[in-house]
């Protein structure tokens, strides 16, 4: 789902009912608390997503789901259950069929494809399995590369914290063929997190490195996105990097099935085993 350019409290809980009738302005104890938008960094409301064809294929069926800011989520579901279609089209790349889907408050059915473009580079960030980075582009010429597609000028405090963060001092003038896998993928941590958007989706982040080093950089990740408030969706396949998010969405044949809050690997491995039978 990538593209070059693109790179650029719970609610306290009801008081108990009172022994008399609640006055007509006190909501009744049964209504939810209503939603802040402010803290909604992603919202998909009814969401359908068919692809066309002779015979067409619904590949997202009335998908309800709702992000808050600065949470970390897992995303996860048998083969074909509409993971990678769901974060197209939350992230923008992608067009929902109906539904509406809003990012940082702003509708993205509502934009222009020039518009979309801008707001993808300037509010979402990606992380991929395959890292992404530019060959003939060195470490710090790939993290500022947002900046530059977006005509910002980087703010070199930012990003040296960044580079310090990642451990990735040292080695801002190599050349990604000039890095280990586990280094290639914390510049492409880096490179999402500069222009400090408001989510960063990450597809199999660990997929292409080894068992060892991608435990090292998830963990990472996931310290520094907890660090600096980052809202971050992690699309995987491993009940063990869901389970160390601390929040898990399921799918299944297009439709949420499940949320698990601090769920253990075993648990989301039993969950995902059932969903897939």
């Amino acid at each position: 789902m990538s593209t070059t350019r693109d790179l650029p409290a719970p609610a306290p809980a009801p008081h108990d009912p009172a022994p008399h009738d609640p006055a007509p302005h006190d909501p009744a104890p049964h209504d939810p608390a209503p939603r802040d938008p402010a803290r909604v960094a992603v919202s998909l409301t009814g969401v359908h997503k068919t692809y066309g064809g002779v015979a067409p294929v619904p590949a997202l069926r009335g998908v309800d789901l709702e992000l808050l800011t600065g949470s970390v989520t897992a995303v996860m579901g048998p083969s074909g259950s509409g993971k990678s279609t769901l974060v197209s089209v939350a992230a923008g790349l992608d067009t929902a069929t109906s539904g509406s889907v809003r990012v940082a408050g702003h509708a993205l059915d509502a934009m222009s494809p020039d518009a979309l473009t801008r707001f993808r580079r300037e509010q979402v960030g990606f992380v991929f399995q395959g890292y992404n980075l530019v060959p003939h582009l060195d470490v710090a010429s790939n993290i500022a590369l947002p900046l530059v597609l977006a005509s910002r000028r980087p703010d070199a405090g930012w990003s040296a914290h960044l580079v310090d963060r990642l451990g990735l001092a040292g080695l801002e003038h190599r050349l990604p063929g000039e890095l280990s896998g586990g280094q290639a993928q914390r510049v492409a941590i880096a490179r999402a997190l500069v222009a400090r958007p408001s989510i960063v989706f990450a597809d199999e982040p660990t997929g292409a490195l080894d068992a060892r080093t991608g435990r090292q950089v998830l963990h990472l990740f996931l310290d520094v996105a907890r660090e600096f408030g980052q809202t971050l969706v992690v699309v995987t396949h491993d009940a063990g990097v869901a389970a160390a998010t601390g929040e898990v969405v399921l799918l299944a044949d297009g439709r949420v099935a499940d949320r698990m809050h601090a769920p253990s690997d075993e648990q989301v491995a039993a969950r995902l085993l059932e969903l897939g039978r």
